[in-house]
C-alpha cells in the first residue's frame, strides 16, 4: 500500500485540518451516540446489511467499535498507528465477508450525520464550511485506506505470489521497527554517556581551571541537547512524522563548535583552529540550507 504520508498529501490533509478536527473533538464525543445510532438504524432497516450480522449482540459489539473509531477521527493523532488501525479494519471486513459497498455506505451515513452536527453547532457559515471540508478529508482518507486494505487482503487470498510478497513486506516492516527501536536504545545509551561527560566537566569546574572547564562543560551540554533532539526526532519518525536530516547535520555542527572551543583553550596552531572554523562555516551553511528546505516543505 501507499505510505500514509503520501495518502495525506494526495488529499491535501494539512495541519490546519488536524487542528480543526481536534477542535471538534468535544462536540463529537458528546454527539457520538447520534452517529452510531444512525448507522445502527440503517443496518436494521437493510436486509442485505442484516444478513452480515448474525445476531443483535454482534451488532451491538460492532457499534461499540464504531463509536471508538468515530471518536478517534477527532483525536488529532494521525500517525502510523492510526494508519495501521485502518488497515486492520479493512482486513477484518474482508475476512468476515463485509463487501466494500457496505463500508462506503456506512462512511456516507457517518459523513451526513457529522455534517448535520457541525451545522447545528457552528454558527458562522465560513467557519462551518472549513470544518466540513476537514471532516470530509479525514473520512475520505479512512475510506481510501480501508477499501485498499480490503482489496489487498482479497487479492492475497487468491495469489500465492502475493502471499509471499506480503510476508516479505511484513517481515521488512517488523525488521524496520526493531531497527528503529535498537536505534533509539543506542541513542539513549549514548545520551547517558554524554550526561556522564557533562557531570564530569561540571565537577571539574570546582577542581580545575575555571575558564577551561566552563567552556568544556558548555560544549558537553550542547552535545547533550543535540542527543535529545536526535531521540525526539527518531520517536516522531516512528509515529509517522517527517525525517529531519537537519538534526544530524546539527550534530556535526555542534561537535565541530565544541572542538573549536577546546582547541582555542589548548592554544592549538592557528592553521588547525582556522581549519575548524572553516568547517564550522561550511557545516553551518549546509545546516541552514537543509533547515530552510525542511521548513519550505511543511
Amino acid at each position: 500500500m501507499r505510505s500514509f504520508k503520501e495518502i495525506k498529501a494526495n488529499y491535501y490533509f494539512t495541519k490546519d485540518d488536524e487542528r480543526r478536527l481536534v477542535e471538534l473533538k468535544l462536540i463529537m464525543e458528546r454527539r457520538a451516540d447520534r452517529a452510531v445510532e444512525a448507522l445502527y438504524q440503517w443496518i436494521n432497516s437493510t436486509e442485505s446489511a442484516k444478513r452480515v450480522f448474525r445476531n443483535e449482540s454482534l451488532i451491538k459489539h460492532v457499534m461499540k467499535l464504531v463509536r471508538i473509531w468515530f471518536i478517534n477521527l477527532f483525536s488529532g493523532k494521525y500517525d502510523n498507528y492510526f494508519y495501521d488501525s485502518l488497515i486492520r479494519i479493512g482486513q477484518r471486513h474482508e475476512k468476515v465477508g463485509v463487501e466494500p459497498h457496505f463500508m462506503t455506505r456506512a462512511i456516507n451515513i457517518i459523513r451526513n450525520t457529522t455534517v448535520d452536527i457541525i451545522c447545528e453547532e457552528i454558527e458562522l457559515p465560513d467557519e462551518r464550511e472549513k470544518y466540513i471540508i476537514s471532516v470530509n478529508k479525514i473520512l475520505d482518507i479512512n475510506l481510501d485506506i480501508i477499501i485498499s486494505a480490503y482489496l489487498e487482503e482479497e487479492v492475497r487470498g487468491y495469489s500465492a505470489a502475493y502471499k509471499v510478497r506480503g510476508k516479505i513486506v511484513k517481515f521488512g516492516e517488523i525488521f524496520a521497527q526493531l531497527t528503529s527501536i535498537a536505534l533509539i536504545m543506542g541513542l539513549i545509551f549514548l545520551t547517558g554517556a554524554v550526561i556522564y561527560l557533562c557531570g564530569r566537566d561540571i565537577y571539574e569546574i570546582f577542581t580545575g581551571k575555571l575558564e577551561q572547564t566552563i567552556v568544556t562543560a558548555l560544549g558537553s551540554v550542547l552535545i547533550l541537547w543535540v542527543m535529545l533532539e536526535l531521540i525526539n526526532t527518531e520517536i516522531a519518525h516512528m509515529r509517522g512524522g517527517k525525517f529531519k536530516i537537519s538534526v544530524f547535520v546539527g550534530v556535526a555542527l555542534v561537535t565541530t563548535i565544541r572542538e573549536v572551543m577546546i582547541a582555542t583553550l589548548k592554544h592549538e596552531s592557528i592553521e588547525f583552529i582556522g581549519a575548524l572554523v572553516a568547517s564550522v562555516l561550511v557545516i553551518g551553511i549546509i545546516y541552514w540550507l537543509v533547515k530552510k528546505t525542511e521548513e519550505d516543505r511543511r
